[in-house]
């Protein structure tokens, strides 16, 4: 029996036909709220993902609630068992720029970098982060969205940090010659790139020799030893369909296309499940306490409520192993 004629036959027995009536009302709005947030909306094509960021900036909404940084935060065990929504929402991504920094071995006190590449660099929150602890580096951020180069630069001039700049460029097929930097970094950008091996490519080929390379995003589970079955197809198409992803690989699959280089050293790899998962529902509870990033927005109000609906689906998708938050620091060669 569906979930809809279940919900009626427990009305009927508890309050007669018309308890039934407007309970079948209630299911069926349900259902079809269900249904309506169940087809993804931002399905990826050519073009999109600049579409998508430049709308995301242009509203305001996004940088409102997760502040500058465009990325997952870390919790520490010791947060998780007091209660994840005691941390501050803005702080957690601080952190978790210090601990990938840490997983990098970049070191604010090394003066040996001088170059920093930030691949998919959002309104540039890592980037002036970056170029703060590294005064005497240049930082340059790259992305596909011009409103986002537009308010990277407006933020780094407001806070006075003029060795970051932003540019708009493609990470498939960079402008920039051959070992030009002393760093690079790409976080939650691998998940928008349409060709992972050109992506990896290209980053270790402007890459210095003994630069650092270190990157986060988003990975499916490796699928080769247990298959995907439909419901996992099902949930994995709706996570690349709803925020115009092209597809995910694995934290397996990225080591091998990196090694695949023959550029780089050891990779270190790992999974921070643990330590971001909680970011998926901090984001919508910070909705639900501060409702002025959107309450005075009624336009943005259906696409509100996907993201939300998205965020919750992420989570169950993080939850149960589906997706694995995948973490890789080298050295070239």
């Amino acid at each position: 029996m569906s979930v809809v004629g279940n919900v009626v036959n427990r009305a009927k027995n508890a309050g007669g036909p018309t308890t039934a009536a407007i309970a079948t009302a209630a299911a069926l709005s349900i259902a079809g709220v269900k249904f309506v947030l169940d087809r993804p909306s931002r399905t990826y094509e050519e073009g999109s993902v600049a579409r998508e960021y430049d709308a995301w900036t242009a509203d305001g909404i996004l940088e409102y609630y997760w502040g500058e940084h465009i990325h997952l935060g870390y919790y520490s065990k010791e947060e998780m068992q007091t209660g994840y929504k005691k941390k501050n929402f803005i702080q957690a991504k601080y952190d978790f720029v210090d601990e990938m920094m840490k997983l990098g071995g970049i070191t604010p006190s090394s003066s040996e970098i001088k170059t920093i590449l930030d691949v998919g660099c959002g309104v540039g929150g890592t980037s002036r982060y970056l170029a703060k602890a590294f005064p005497d580096a240049r930082v340059t951020g790259i992305t596909l969205s011009p409103n986002q180069v537009e308010r990277g630069t407006q933020l780094a001039k407001e806070q006075n940090v003029p060795n970051a700049q932003f540019k708009v460029m493609n990470a498939l097929a960079m402008d920039y010659p051959d070992n030009s930097f002393d760093v690079v970094w790409a976080c939650e950008s691998g998940e928008h790139m349409p060709d992972k091996e050109k992506y990896i490519q290209e980053m270790m080929r402007v890459l210095k020799p003994g630069g650092k390379f270190v990157m986060a995003t988003w990975c499916q589970r490796d699928d080769r030893d247990v298959p995907f079955d439909d419901k996992d197809k099902r949930d994995l198409r709706f996570l690349y369909e709803e925020w115009t992803h092209p597809y995910f690989i694995s934290i397996e699959k990225y080591k091998e296309i990196i090694d695949a280089t023959s550029l780089m050293g050891d990779v270190t790899t790992a999974d921070w499940v643990d330590e971001t998962i909680a970011s998926w529902r901090h984001s919508i509870w910070v909705g639900i306490y501060d409702p002025r990033g959107f309450i005075f927005k009624p336009r943005t109000y259906i696409k509100c409520a996907r993201d939300a609906y998205c965020l919750e689906r992420m989570h169950r998708a993080f939850a149960r192993g589906l997706m694995q938050y995948g973490m890789f620091a080298a050295v070239k060669k």
